[in-house]
C-alpha cells in the first residue's frame, strides 16, 4: 500500500501511463535515481497531491522505474519527482522538489496560475506546474470508413499551414469558438479541396509553451516542444481532457475523407527547456546528460546547434527510442501520414555534436517497417552550420531543397550568372542528387515557407522589417533574394503592383512545373502579407493569419493558382480536344529536352542570360510542350519553333503570365489560343504552349 492506493510492481514494457484491467501502469526512464516519487493530483489546480514513493528494487528494472497503481483510471493527473540520486554523471541536474512531466504523456494540462519562470529556479514548482494526464487511446473510434489517401509523392502538392492562423482571422466567417482550432480546419476543408492540394503540412502541434518567447510576446509558431506525444491543447475548441485529442483525430478523419493527407512539422532537435537559464519541467530533471548534447569542457553547458538554447542528443539509444516511439504514436494512434523534420541535421550528430557518416537515428527511421508507408521530409540543415542538402543518410528521406528556393528567387529577380543553376532546379536538381539512387521526388521544392517572407512580401520588400518582434530587426534572415520593383512595401503605383503580381504568378508556376514535389505556403494563393516581417514566430496577430476578405489581386492570384493546381493534380479531362493540359513534370522526367533562346535551338547560356526556352514531349498525353521563361526586365520578341514532327500542327497558348485574366491562364473548359511562329513575350513573364503530336 502507498497511502490510500494499493500498488504493485508494474512493468516497463510500455513507457508513460497505460490503462490496464485493474489500474494504471506508470513507467519512466531515470537511470541514476535511487528513489522516485509519483504524484497523483485530484484536479488541475491541486497543490496537495497524493504521494507514492518508489525506493525498492521491486519497482525498478535497471534504467526504468515502474509501478501499477490499482483503482485509478484514465483522466488521472500526475507528475514525477526524482527524490534521490546515486552516482552523478557530469551535467546531472538534481532537484528533489521539482515536479516533472512524463516525457511519454499523451496529454498535458496547465493550472490557471501556470508560470514557466518558477520552473527555472531550485525548489518546488508545485503551485505552478503543468501536469501529465492518463489517457486511454482506445476510447476513440475511427470508424470502418477511415482510410489514408496514400498519395504518391509524384502527384502530391503540399500546403504548409499554421493550425490557428488558417482560421483565426475574424473574417474567416467561422464562429468565434472554433476560429484557430482543429475544428476550424474541418469547416474549411472544402476550400483546401477546391484549391487542389493533396496534403496539409501543419506547423508544430506537439504541446508547446506559448510563454516561451520574448516578454510581451507569445510563442506563435510552436517550435519549442514540451512533449513529443501530447497534442497542443490550445488548438482545440474543447477544454475537456479528451477534447484536443478527439478534435485532432476528427480533423485527420475529415481531411482523409476529402482525400487530403496530414503531415506534421516535428521538432526532435531541441525542447522548450532552453539553456542553463531555462526551466526544468521534464528532460533536464530526469536525465540531462542523456537527453541533451553537453559540452564537457564548459562545465556541462548546452551545445546549441539549434539556435534555441539546447540540442537533443538524438544518437543516445534512449533518445533515439523516444523519437521512434513518438513517430509510431502519431502514425498508429493519430493516423498521421507524414513528417517534416525541423533542423533534421541535428539527428546526424553524435553525443559530442560531431556529424556522423552513418547516423543511427536517421537510418533507423529510414528503415523502420512501421513507418514504411509514411512520408519522411527533412529540413537538411541546422543552426550549427551543418548543411546536408543532397546528403541526408537514408534513401527514403525527401529534402526541403533550399537551393531551389534561393536560385529561383535570384533568377527571377534578374541576377546574373544564374541560368545554369536555374535550369538545374527545374530538372530536379541533378547537380545535387546526381549519382544517388533516388527518384525525382527527392527534392521538395518551395519558394516560400513559414520561415521567411510570404510570396507577396518577397516581391514587395528588398529588406526585412521585423521591428514588431522587439529585437531591433536583428532576427530573421538577411539574405532573402527579394526585390520591391520600385518602392519598398505597399504602394498604389499600378505599374509596380502589376509586376509584383506577375512575379508571384511566375514563382507559383515554376514551383508547380519543376521536377520534385511542390510545397505552397498558406496564403500565397491569395497574396497574404506580413508587411515585410520575415520571422513572425512571435506574432499571434492578424499579421500571421490568413485573410479571407478578397481583393482584386488576391482573387486573380487565387484563380491562377487553382487552375495551375488542377493541371498538376490532373483533376481535368484526360482527352486533349485541343484544350487540355497536364503538369510538365512527367514529360520532363521521361523525355529529352530541346533548349531554345529567342531563336529556336539557340539557347543563351552566358553569364548575362535571363531567359530560356524548352520543348518536351509527354508520352501519356501525346502532347508537345513549349515553355519560355523571360526573367529579363524588358519584353522579348521570340521565334517559336515548329511543332516537332507535326508541320501542320499549331501551338496553343495555355499560359502567358504577362497577360491580364482570363488570358493569363486558360482553364480546361476554355478554348486555347492558337499561336504562330512570332511572339512578343512581355518583361518578367512565362509562356506555356501545347500541341498534339507524336515523335517519330
Amino acid at each position: 500500500m502507498a497511502g490510500k492506493y494499493k500498488i504493485s510492481r508494474g512493468h516497463s514494457r510500455i513507457l508513460g501511463s497505460t490503462v490496464e484491467k485493474d489500474g494504471v501502469n506508470f513507467a519512466i526512464w531515470c537511470p541514476d535515481a535511487t528513489e522516485m516519487e509519483l504524484l497523483l493530483f485530484s484536479d488541475i489546480d491541486d497543490t496537495s497531491p497524493e504521494s507514492i514513493i518508489l525506493r525498492s528494487a521491486e519497482y525498478r528494472s535497471h534504467y526504468y522505474w515502474h509501478v501499477l497503481v490499482h483503482g485509478i483510471r484514465d483522466r488521472q493527473l500526475y507528475g514525477w519527482r526524482v527524490k534521490k540520486l546515486g552516482a552523478r554523471r557530469p551535467g546531472t541536474i538534481f532537484d528533489p522538489h521539482k515536479v516533472l512531466l512524463d516525457p511519454y504523456a499523451r496529454r498535458i494540462v496547465f493550472p490557471e496560475n501556470y508560470n514557466r519562470t518558477f520552473s527555472r529556479y531550485v525548489g518546488s514548482n508545485l503551485h505552478f506546474c503543468a501536469k501529465s494526464v492518463v489517457i486511454d487511446m482506445s476510447l476513440y473510434h475511427w470508424g470502418r470508413e477511415e482510410k489514408r489517401p496514400l498519395h504518391a509523392m509524384s502527384s502530391s502538392i503540399i500546403y504548409e499551414m499554421h493550425v490557428a492562423g488558417f482560421t483565426k482571422n475574424p473574417n474567416s466567417g467561422l464562429p468565434p469558438e472554433i476560429r484557430g482550432t482543429y475544428a476550424g480546419i474541418i469547416e474549411k476543408i472544402d476550400y483546401l479541396k477546391d484549391l487542389g492540394i493533396t496534403a496539409v503540412e501543419l506547423l508544430p502541434v506537439f504541446q508547446f509553451d506559448r510563454l516561451d518567447a520574448q516578454p510581451g510576446k507569445s510563442n506563435y509558431w510552436g517550435y519549442s516542444p514540451m512533449s513529443f506525444f501530447a497534442v497542443h491543447g490550445e488548438y482545440s475548441s474543447r477544454n475537456d481532457i479528451y477534447g484536443p485529442l478527439d478534435e485532432f483525430r476528427d480533423m485527420v478523419k475529415a481531411l482523409h475523407k476529402a482525400g487530403i493527407e496530414v503531415f506534421l512539422d516535428v521538432v526532435y532537435n531541441h525542447t522548450s527547456e532552453g539553456d542553463a537559464s531555462g526551466p526544468i519541467y521534464a528532460y533536464k530533471g530526469l536525465d540531462n546528460p542523456s537527453y541533451y548534447i553537453l559540452d564537457p569542457e564548459k562545465d556541462g553547458a548546452y551545445r546549441n546547434y539549434t539556435g534555441c538554447g539546447n540540442t537533443i542528443n538524438a544518437s543516445n539509444p534512449m533518445v533515439k527510442q523516444l523519437i521512434k516511439d513518438s513517430l509510431h504514436f502519431w502514425t498508429e494512434e493519430m493516423h498521421v501520414d507524414g513528417f517534416r523534420f525541423d533542423l533534421a541535421c541535428v539527428l546526424s550528430r553524435d553525443s559530442s555534436g560531431q556529424p556522423l557518416n552513418d547516423p543511427p537515428t536517421t537510418l533507423a527511421i529510414d528503415c523502420d517497417n512501421q513507418l514504411s508507408d509514411v512520408k519522411l521530409i527533412a529540413e537538411p540543415w541546422d543552426a550549427g552550420g551543418l548543411y546536408q542538402v543532397g546528403a541526408m543518410a537514408g534513401s527514403r528521406w525527401r529534402e526541403w531543397n533550399g537551393q531551389f528556393r534561393d536560385d529561383m528567387r535570384a533568377f527571377l529577380r534578374g541576377d546574373d550568372g544564374m541560368i545554369s543553376r536555374f535550369v538545374n532546379r527545374i530538372l530536379g536538381s541533378p547537380d545535387i542528387y546526381r549519382g544517388k539512387n533516388v527518384d525525382p521526388q527527392k527534392s521538395v521544392n518551395f519558394i516560400t515557407c513559414h520561415d521567411g517572407f510570404t510570396l507577396w512580401d518577397l516581391v514587395s520588400y528588398s529588406r526585412k522589417h521585423n521591428e514588431a518582434n522587439g529585437e531591433d530587426n536583428r532576427d530573421g534572415n538577411d539574405y532573402n533574394f527579394s526585390f520591391n520593383y520600385g518602392e519598398e512595401g505597399e504602394t498604389r503605383d499600378p505599374r509596380i503592383r502589376a509586376v509584383r503580381l506577375r512575379q508571384a504568378k511566375n514563382f507559383m508556376l515554376l514551383n508547380l512545373m519543376s521536377m520534385g514535389t511542390p510545397m505552397v505556403l498558406m496564403g500565397d494563393e491569395v497574396l497574404r502579407t506580413q508587411h515585410g516581417n520575415n520571422n513572425a514566430y512571435c506574432q499571434d496577430t492578424e499579421m500571421s493569419y490568413l485573410n479571407w476578405e478578397p481583393r482584386k489581386e488576391s482573387e486573380e492570384m487565387l484563380r491562377f493558382t487553382r487552375i495551375l493546381l488542377s493541371y498538376r493534380s490532373r483533376r481535368g479531362s484526360r482527352r486533349f480536344r485541343g484544350r487540355d493540359f497536364e503538369s510538365l513534370q512527367e514529360a520532363i522526367a521521361n523525355n529529352s529536352i530541346t533548349w531554345h533562346g529567342v531563336e529556336p535551338f539557340r539557347p543563351d547560356w552566358s553569364h548575362t542570360s535571363h531567359s530560356i526556352g524548352l520543348t518536351v514531349y509527354s508520352d501519356t498525353r501525346g502532347l508537345w510542350y513549349y515553355v519560355f521563361i523571360n526573367a529579363y526586365w524588358e519584353g522579348l520578341h521570340i521565334k517559336i519553333p515548329s511543332v516537332p514532327h507535326g508541320e501542320k500542327q499549331k501551338w496553343f497558348r495555355v499560359i502567358d503570365t504577362y497577360l491580364a485574366p482570363p488570358d493569363d491562364i486558360y482553364a480546361e473548359q476554355d478554348e486555347y489560343f492558337p499561336i504562330g511562329h512570332n511572339y512578343y513575350l512581355g518583361s518578367r513573364s512565362i509562356l506555356v504552349l501545347v500541341a498534339p503530336g507524336r515523335p517519330n
